[in-house]
């Protein structure tokens, strides 16, 4: 290989390895990840909570209207809804 053809070749490597640093450099880093990743498993832990609180707000209300027409029953009140 004559040194004309090397440097061709070694400019031509150091180019694309530019391009690969460069693309490397706009994707997201370890500690971005990991930020993005801890900030999901917050969202989901706070979503499912608030599904529990519903659920359990659901239940209460249920709970609550039987209490409702079984004193309705009792005294004779007729409910409208």
């Amino acid at each position: 290989m004559s040194e004309d053809e090397f440097t061709k070749l070694f400019k031509y490597m150091q180019d694309e390895f530019d391009k690969i640093s460069s693309k490397l450099e706009e994707t997201a880093t370890k500690k971005e990840l990991d930020q993005l990743t801890n900030a999901v498993d917050t969202y989901a832990k706070k979503v499912d909570e608030y599904t529990q609180e519903m659920l359990m707000l659901a239940h209460k209300v249920d709970r609550l209207e039987k209490w409702i027409n079984q004193i309705a029953a009792k005294t004779g009140v007729k409910l409208e809804y």
